[in-house]
């Protein structure tokens, strides 16, 4: 079917197919840097295991060893994925001159010269994380440490971390979503579960009492079950960090991430829970395999939901801020991203193609057995046909088209890499 076809059907549902497509093709979600790296970043020995509850499985050629490579295959990516991408960085992607290296209580603005200058040059915006986890400082806690001099040091970290989001608001003309999470906690069953959420809650006071523009930088707190190594008790739990988000509402964001929740929860069902009551939440996109395992987004039935409610609540519009945020590096690293990258917004195309004011109308009216049929049918209209479309007019290429395009850079580019 041509999509002037899928258009004339979407059109007798009321549907506006150019108008979801125009949408879209505006809304920025970030691209996150460390796919293509396994979260090594270039701060610490590369050859040194990930800690502080991060794990990246599998050793597929081709990882990108520095700045420069890293840079290369986002380009690729960016050739790949239609919409508007914003790059999202962790603190530990700074990036030194010969003999400027410094730790992470000492990282400034100038650090992040060459991202900016990156971002510059493509037109994007620039989101941030403060990077809590691979670090000697840990002791395995940060934040929530007992040792004053400990938390003193990520509380630094947190505070060069906002003026780092200024700087790259400032020069980027976008806000930046600044993400606290941190991978505190206790392996087995802790005698004292309050003592460290006091500290946490006071350290994140310190961190935003650096003074930064709401409107340009946007701090968010970020929750989990559990992590490698954390698995009885988490210091930033759901609760900690929801309720100090509604407590901060003019400092700071809640932050879901779709990895962080129990198995039987999903987030689609908590976007619209918090914004009856915050303004603006964030998210970070993922998909979990029975725990927070970061594999690469599907145009699953939870990723279209998560679009559905993001659509529906009017999240497009500023509401929700989007990332995606998962690693893998048991396949090739280009086509994860790419492949992610591409069914988040497949996911909230499908969603912005749905008649969502007439199936609401179903809802209120009571209507539950046509609002089955309608939700049921909606499944198999042509939306492939509006998706091609839309990768045609952000001149990115079609499904079917783009993977040869990731094997020919595997053999020219990767394959090289030792």
């Amino acid at each position: 079917m041509s999509y002037s076809e899928a258009k004339k059907k979407y059109a007798a549902l009321g549907v506006d197919t150019d108008a979801a497509i125009n949408k879209l093709k505006e809304v920025p979600m970030s691209l996150h840097c460390w796919q293509g790296d396994d979260v090594r970043g270039f701060d610490t020995d590369p050859s040194k295991p990930l800690t502080g509850g991060i794990q990246t499985t599998g050793n597929y050629p081709g990882r990108a060893r520095n700045p420069e490579e890293l840079m290369m295959d986002l380009d690729k990516v960016m050739s790949l994925i239609p919409g508007t991408p914003k790059m999202n960085l962790h603190a530990s992607y700074a990036i030194f001159e010969k003999g400027d290296w410094a730790d992470r209580d000492k990282l400034e603005p100038k650090h992040f010269k060459k991202w900016v200058e990156f971002c510059k040059e493509r037109k994007l915006g620039c989101d941030f994380n403060p990077t809590f986890f691979s670090h000697p400082k840990c002791d395995p806690l940060t934040l929530s440490s007992t040792n004053e001099e400990t938390r003193k040091f990520w509380i630094d970290h947190g505070k060069a971390s906002i003026r780092i989001s200024s700087y790259l608001a400032k020069e980027l003309g976008q806000p930046c979503i600044m993400n606290i999470w941190t991978g505190d906690g206790f392996k087995d069953i802790p005698a004292d579960r309050i003592g460290p959420r006091v500290r946490y809650r006071e350290s994140i006071d310190a961190i935003l009492s650096e003074p930064y523009d709401f409107k340009k930088v946007k701090p968010c707190v970020e929750s989990k079950v559990f992590g490698i190594g954390v698995e009885a008790y988490t210091v930033g739990s759901a609760e900690f960090t929801l309720s100090y988000a509604a407590m901060n509402k003019n400092k700071c964001l809640p932050l879901m991430d779709n990895g962080h929740y129990h198995p039987t929860e999903v987030v689609s069902d908590k976007i619209p829970a918090l914004l009856a009551f915050f303004p603006e939440i964030a998210l970070h996109v993922t998909r979990p395999i029975r725990w927070d395992s970061d594999h690469v987004v599907l145009f699953d039935d939870e990723m279209k939901e998560i679009a559905r409610e993001i659509v529906r609540c009017g999240g497009l519009d500023g509401k929700v801020h989007i990332a995606l945020d998962y690693f893998d590096a048991s396949i090739n690293r280009i086509s994860a991203w790419t492949t992610g990258y591409r069914n988040a917004q497949k996911a909230l195309l499908f969603a912005l193609l749905q008649p969502n004011e007439t199936l609401k109308a179903m809802q209120d009216n009571g209507e539950f057995s046509k609002l089955m049929v309608a939700q049921e049918e909606l499944k198999t209209m042509p939306f492939g046909d509006v998706w091609n479309e839309y990768c045609g007019v952000c001149g990115k290429p079609k499904d079917g088209k783009w993977f040869g395009l990731v094997e020919k850079y595997e053999a020219e580019v990767l394959s090289k890499r030792s």
